[in-house]
């Protein structure tokens, strides 16, 4: 395991109103890079950004055959939390999404 997640009901009360007109993301995320993790900053800056761009991508095209993890019927309002544990730096970005998708299925946030 490379990675722990952490996901709780968001509280409406704290969502900004919308301004623009598209429907608001369902879910918020953070992503934890330590030190631990790696020693440089901008390598622990490549893998936060690794892991944001993977869940846009899972959540902007649900339904497109170029994104086979795609999910259709998020739940919405849920605040997520991503800790990458030391030693991740290691691997393959592909072996780190692909355990991102297993966690959020697990977790049952994705079919």
């Amino acid at each position: 395991m490379a990675m722990v997640l952490r996901w709780m009901p968001a509280d409406a009360a704290l969502f900004p109103q919308p301004q623009d007109p598209q429907p608001p993301s369902p879910w918020r995320c953070g992503v934890v890079v330590s030190s631990k993790v790696h020693k440089r900053a901008v390598q622990r800056n490549r893998l936060r950004r690794l892991l944001h761009q993977g869940l846009q991508t899972l959540m902007q095209a649900p339904d497109s055959p170029h994104n086979p993890a795609g999910i259709s019927g998020l739940p919405h309002g849920i605040w997520l939390l991503i800790s990458l544990k030391p030693g991740s730096a290691t691997w393959e970005h592909e072996r780190l999404l692909g355990e991102c998708r297993d966690l959020l299925a697990k977790a049952g946030l994705t079919p």
